[in-house]
């Protein structure tokens, strides 16, 4: 796995319009959700949830562009190790293959108290071309793409920066945190701007590489079911008569006995496309954590029979992110708490940032935000130093960006901080099975252009997975 040390951070926003005039305490309390009121009117009275950089009242009435502050101890969630490979790099686009688990985007999370940061398989980002014009990747799965959720120094823009010298480039699409494969890049506006013509009007095509369970129908299978987003906020989707419609295309490739090796072709860009589909037809991907799960009913949804309400479907899901902790929930995909409202979000194409498609071909970036927050590094005084009753081995990336393979776990590196919820919890470490999921963005071609990477292991058709 690939761990941070935690540390502290600050997270920034503007007072939003509907804000104004409202009592700081009862918008964070109504707003952000993840902690109860009690707790943020003790970061209000302590300083650390500040004004315009000033403490304030807990009664204080906000104002049009008040600076909101929050500085936190910032836990990071762990990630793969598995290196992210560049497919084709120039001056204009970088592609990359993207290893399952890592997220793509910018949450803006000021009331994440907690900034300690789940550790991620150890798995190194692979460069797979490189040029003048673009950059293409091949991304490991449990790393997110951009700094989200409980997720910074383990995302492929960052781990891109310290250690490729690669800065300020321009998604095009997106992957989600255990998806792998394809990535792309654009290293000038103009470029981005081209490439995000082409997926708008459907001029790329796009292949998925999946592992589902059962023995998949031998002849092609297209699934036109319509797909409705159940809740924008933890990032969920089901077929539904009132959803919108979509097309994709799927072809077994092989079957060793227990589970196939498919081919999915999106033509259509819908949140979670190619897994809601396999979900309807009854074949989920084998270890997806949040659509191949009993919580979509005795039959995990297929045929579209969930046999509950959508609330209900919202409450379950939420209470089984609470129980399984690190499995489901994270700041870019599903089941996450912590999103602003959906009318936080901006059209799609923020400053540097141009969003588009998801692991699925979403095009409309409902699931997290594409804007980049103001955050500021600060260091407050000292906290007392957290002994640890054992010492693992893990891949620590620094803030250099250099990683040293096997470093034995340091303790004098580890702080607490005495208000941190998630210094006093101790969480498990996920294994590293929990951090893939098989999906792999396999092939991407447009107009004069192609890419592909290689297949993951578990692509083989004779694979079968270890009990």
């Amino acid at each position: 796995l690939r761990k941070v040390y935690p540390y502290y951070f600050t997270f920034t926003t503007f007072t939003k319009g509907r804000w104004v005039g409202e009592k700081i305490l009862d918008v964070f309390a109504r707003e952000f959700r993840a902690h109860p009121a009690e707790e943020y009117e003790r970061c209000i009275k302590a300083g650390t949830l500040t004004v315009n950089y000033e403490k304030v009242d807990v009664d204080y009435k906000l104002k049009h562009n008040d600076l909101l502050a929050n500085v936190v101890h910032r836990h990071e969630v762990p990630v793969t190790s598995e290196p992210i490979t560049i497919v084709h790099m120039d001056e204009d686009i970088v592609v990359v293959n993207k290893p399952a688990s890592i997220p793509c985007y910018t949450d803006l999370l000021m009331t994440e108290r907690s900034g300690h940061e789940t550790p991620v398989l150890a798995k190194p980002i692979k460069l797979i071309h490189v040029d003048e014009d673009i950059v293409v990747l091949d991304k490991p799965c449990s790393l997110p793409v951009h700094p989200c959720g409980r997720y910074r120094h383990n995302t492929v823009v960052f781990i891109l920066a310290k250690e490729y010298n690669l800065k300020n480039l321009r998604t095009i699409h997106r992957l989600d945190r255990l998806t792998s494969g394809l990535l792309l890049f654009g290293r000038t506006p103009k470029k981005a701007r081209s490439m995000e013509h082409q997926i708008r009007n459907r001029q790329v095509q796009k292949e998925y590489v999946c592992r589902v369970e059962g023995d998949f129908p031998n002849e092609i299978i297209e699934c036109q079911e319509p797909i409705e987003v159940v809740s924008y906020k933890i990032g969920v989707c089901k077929v539904s008569p009132k959803g919108k419609t979509c097309t994709t295309t799927f072809q077994k490739l092989g079957f060793n006995g227990k589970t196939s090796i498919i081919s999915c072709k999106p033509h259509t860009g819908r949140m979670h496309q190619i897994r809601v589909h396999l979900q309807y037809l009854g074949y989920p991907v084998v270890n997806d954590p949040l659509y191949n799960h009993t919580v979509f009913g005795p039959e995990k949804g297929r045929g579209g029979n969930i046999g509950k309400t959508d609330e209900e479907l919202i409450r379950d899901l939420i209470n089984i992110h609470n129980a399984e902790n690190w499995l489901g929930m994270d700041g870019d995909s599903e089941l996450s708490m912590f999103k602003p409202l959906k009318g936080d979000l901006d059209d799609g194409k923020v400053g540097n940032e141009t969003c588009l498609a998801d692991e699925d071909g979403d095009m409309s970036r409902e699931a997290s935000p594409c804007e980049e927050p103001c955050e500021n590094d600060v260091q407050p005084e000292p906290s007392p130093v957290v002994v640890m009753p054992s010492r693992t081995k893990v891949t620590v990336a620094t803030q250099t960006g250099h990683e040293v393979p096997d470093l034995t776990f340091n303790s004098d590196k580890m702080t607490t901080d005495q208000h941190c919820y998630e210094c006093k919890v101790r969480y498990r470490d996920p294994k590293p099975k929990d951090l893939v999921m098989y999906l792999h963005a396999w092939k991407y071609q447009g107009p004069g252009w192609s890419y592909e990477t290689e297949l993951p292991e578990w692509a083989r058709v004779d694979w079968t997975e270890d009990d």
